[in-house]
């Protein structure tokens, strides 16, 4: 029945459902006290083409939280899911108790102890979700977190924050451009205590690394993931319990950006 449906849709003019989707993981938390940046959430896109009254699987990571100065340990982020198609968690960036991690885009090394950065593309895909992040340098700066992009460098000095984060994906499958899945800055040393900033939400970014010393000193959150559905506009989305979404249009086709939750899509 289905399948007869499409059919006569198509013999009307109407265009088969194609979907094509961006998957963005939630971005990993920065290190506190010359922390390393947090590793961006894992980046990918692909197209498929869906059956009619069909439930989809759609999950959004959120953010890792940074860590507190001096004793908080950071986390990664969570993955982002839709069907098929999964994206690893932005790692954690390095701080003084504990070491950085690898995920969608690795952590960066924290200017302390933990300066080594860690790996990227922690699912194996292929292109990659992400790259690794860089070293921090022992009492001095924390390392870049990896980006979708590219790799976090090391650490270039101490100034706060450090301008080494792996670059994130233009993508502009909203109908206007927007970067994804940045990765954190490192934190700076020999500066005033200042606090990292959080990663932005719905972007996959990881959080940037606190500086050097004192009481304000802490780790950056990461951003939230997201999933971007394009389709043609003949069709229509239901956005199950559970999920957090708007659909907006963009030429000849819909857009639906689900921001947060668990749960299903369909079309009909």
């Amino acid at each position: 029945m289905i399948g007869n449906i499409v059919a006569g849709l198509y013999a009307a003019g109407v265009p088969p459902l194609s979907v094509e989707f961006l998957v963005v993981a939630g971005g990993g938390g920065a290190g506190g006290n010359r922390g390393g940046g947090g590793g961006a959430g894992g980046y990918r896109t692909n197209t498929f083409s869906p059956s009619l009254a069909t439930n989809y699987t759609c999950t959004i990571g959120a953010g890792g939280s940074g860590g507190a100065n001096f004793v908080g340990t950071p986390t990664a982020g969570s993955t982002s899911t839709f069907d098929t198609t999964n994206t690893s968690g932005g790692g954690r960036g390095g701080s003084n108790p504990a070491v950085p991690t690898s995920g969608g885009s690795g952590g960066g090394g924290n200017g302390g102890s933990n300066a080594t950065g860690a790996a990227g593309n922690s699912g194996g895909y292929s292109p990659v979700e992400g790259f690794a992040g860089g070293n921090g340098t022992s009492g001095d700066a924390g390392g870049g977190g990896g980006g979708s992009a590219g790799v976090g460098t090391n650490n270039v000095g101490n100034t706060h924050p450090q301008a080494n984060a792996g670059p994130g994906t233009s993508n502009s499958i909203t109908g206007s451009a927007v970067t994804y899945a940045l990765g954190g800055n490192g934190g700076g040393a020999s500066v005033s205590d200042v606090n990292g900033i959080d990663g932005t939400a719905n972007r996959g970014n990881g959080g940037n690394g606190g500086s050097n010393s004192g009481i304000a000193g802490d780790g950056g959150n990461g951003g939230s993931g997201v999933v971007i559905l394009k389709y043609p506009s003949a069709y229509t989305i239901t956005i199950g319990a559970g999920l957090t979404g708007s659909t907006g249009t963009s030429g000849a086709d819909k857009v639906t950006t689900i921001t947060a939750g668990t749960g299903n899509v369909s079309w009909a």
